[in-house]
C-alpha cells in the first residue's frame, strides 16, 4: 500500500548562506480544522510575508502553521551610524552653560557624552531586494520540503496504527457474525423450555415455535450493520492511498463506523456481543483521535 497521508503536526528547518547573508527559515504546525498561517519576519523583510504564505498554501491544506524567518547580515558595513549634529551641539553647549552657571569645573570629555543614545541613529545599509527575496524564498522552499517529509513520516505512523486497529475491529466483527446465529438457537431452546415448563407434557406447537424464533431472529439480525461496517473500513483504508486533504473524509467515515456499531449494540440482545461492541467502540474512539491528526 502506498501511503500518501500526512499528519497535521510537523517541523521543518533550513539555513542558507550567500555572501554576507545568513538566512534561516523554520516551519512548524499543529492540528487545526483549516490552514491558518502566522509568521515572525524581521520588519525590514515584511514584504516577503505574502509570498511565503502563498508558497506554503501550495502544499499545506490544514493545520495551524507558523513560520519563523531570520536574516542576518554579517558584513562589517551592514549598519551605519549617523550623528545628530544639531542635538550634539545643543547638548554640549547646554553642559558648558550649566558648568558656568553653577561654577562647576569644565571636565567635559567625549566619554562623558557618548552614552547618550540620541546622539546617533543606526541605519541598515540598503540591500539588493531581489537578492534577498531569492535567498529567503529558496530557503523557505527547502524548509517546506523538510516540513512535508516530517509530516509524511508521522502520517505513516498514524496509518500503521489506524490500520492495526481496523484489522482488530474486523476480527471482532467476525466474532459477532459467528455469535449472532448462536443467539437465535439459544433463544429457541430457552423458549421451548419455558413453554414445556408452563404446559407440562403438552406437545409444543412447532409452527408457533418457528414463528416466534423467526421474529426474534429478524429483530436481532445485525448482518446488514456488519456488512456496512466492513464497507466503511474498506473505504477508510482506501483513503490512505489518496493524495490531498483526506482528514475530513476520514472523520466522516469514523462517525459512520460508530453509528453502525451502536446499532449492533442496541439490536443484539446478547451479553457476549455487547462486550465485543464495547471493545469495538473503544477502538473506534482511538481511531477517531488519530484521524484528528491527519491533514
Amino acid at each position: 500500500m502506498i501511503v500518501t497521508v500526512h499528519s497535521m503536526t510537523g517541523f521543518g528547518r533550513s539555513k542558507r548562506i550567500a555572501g554576507s547573508f545568513e538566512v534561516t527559515v523554520e516551519i512548524k504546525s499543529v492540528n487545526h480544522r483549516y490552514f491558518e498561517y502566522s509568521s515572525r519576519i524581521p520588519r525590514a523583510y515584511q514584504f516577503l510575508d505574502e509570498k511565503i504564505k502563498d508558497i506554503l498554501k501550495t502544499k499545506i491544506a490544514r493545520g495551524k502553521t507558523e513560520v519563523l524567518v531570520s536574516v542576518v547580515n554579517n558584513s562589517d558595513n551592514s549598519v551605519i551610524l549617523e550623528l545628530n549634529e544639531a542635538y550634539a551641539s545643543a547638548y554640549v553647549n547646554g553642559l558648558r552653560l550649566l558648568g558656568k552657571k553653577y561654577k562647576i569645573k569644565d571636565d567635559l570629555k567625549l566619554s562623558s557624552i557618548a552614552s547618550d543614545k540620541d546622539l546617533f541613529s543606526a541605519k541598515s545599509v540598503d540591500v539588493d531586494e531581489e537578492f534577498i527575496t531569492d535567498l529567503v524564498i529558496s530557503t523557505t522552499k527547502d524548509a517546506l520540503d523538510s516540513f512535508i517529509d516530517a509530516r509524511s513520516r508521522e502520517g505513516e505512523k498514524l496509518v500503521a496504527d489506524i490500520s492495526a486497529r481496523t484489522d482488530d475491529i474486523l476480527e471482532k466483527v467476525s466474532a459477532i457474525e459467528e455469535r449472532s446465529p448462536q443467539t437465535v438457537s439459544e433463544y429457541r431452546t430457552r423458549l421451548e423450555g419455558k413453554i414445556k415448563e408452563l404446559l407440562g407434557d403438552t406437545t409444543v406447537d412447532e409452527q408457533r415455535l418457528l414463528t416466534e424464533t423467526a421474529i426474534f431472529a429478524d429483530k436481532i439480525a445485525v448482518a446488514e450493520e456488519t456488512v456496512r461496517l466492513r464497507s466503511h473500513i474498506s473505504a477508510l483504508k482506501a483513503l490512505f492511498e489518496v493524495d490531498g486533504d483526506v482528514g475530513k473524509k476520514l472523520d466522516f467515515i469514523v462517525q459512520e463506523m460508530n453509528r453502525e456499531t451502536n446499532t449492533i449494540g442496541s439490536k443484539a440482545q446478547d451479553i457476549e456481543i455487547g462486550k465485543i461492541v464495547i471493545d469495538i467502540k473503544s477502538e473506534i474512539e482511538k481511531i477517531r483521535e488519530q484521524v484528528q491528526n491527519i491533514e
